[in-house]
């Protein structure tokens, strides 16, 4: 019987538990959360994004409820850690810096962020991006450059980019 998971062909045939062991021995140590106010579609897109970039742990501020479809199964190889609010998951995740991505006032380009290998980055959902509450507590607040004509790019995109910047500074050689 053929293996028709979305997984590379070394983990073709073998079970999630064992997917899973394999890939807490590769983590790149990048945590991130998304901010779950409107049952963002594009979170499915970010899951699996942060699944390709050896992200074990995600973390979803606010509502459980989630397209997991887009993620391809990718969620069953790392852990979803659910937080009711963001006092709850700020709480949790105690000294770590906190950097949320969102082209808003004050927000500082991508191009100059340092992005510290214990940080946190957060995503929030298409269109109203960040909540009022985590901009204010963040660490910090960084926008990705853009020089064409839209307001903003895909919040699953934008994760694409900021996770992969994360692992240059952090991780790549």
């Amino acid at each position: 019987m053929d293996d028709t998971r979305n997984v590379t062909d070394e983990y073709k045939g073998k079970p999630i538990e064992e997917i899973v062991s394999d890939l807490d021995g590769k983590a790149t140590g990048l945590e991130i959360a998304i901010e779950n106010l409107e049952r963002d579609f594009n979170m499915g897109t970010i899951v699996r994004t942060a699944n390709a970039f050896g992200v074990r742990t995600i973390h979803v501020i606010g509502r459980r409820q989630w397209n997991k479809r887009g993620a391809m199964m990718t969620d069953k190889y790392l852990e979803v850690v659910y937080h009711a609010s963001v006092d709850d998951f700020l709480m949790v995740m105690g000294k770590k810096p906190i950097i949320v991505f969102d082209n808003v006032e004050g927000s500082q380009p991508l191009s100059h962020a340092k992005l510290d290998r214990d940080s946190v980055l957060v995503f929030g959902a298409e269109g109203p991006g960040i909540s009022e509450e985590l901009l204010k507590r963040a660490s910090e607040i960084v926008a990705i450059e853009q020089f064409g004509s839209t307001r903003s790019i895909n919040v699953g995109v934008a994760a694409g980019i900021a996770m992969y910047a994360w692992l240059q500074q952090n991780y790549l050689p």
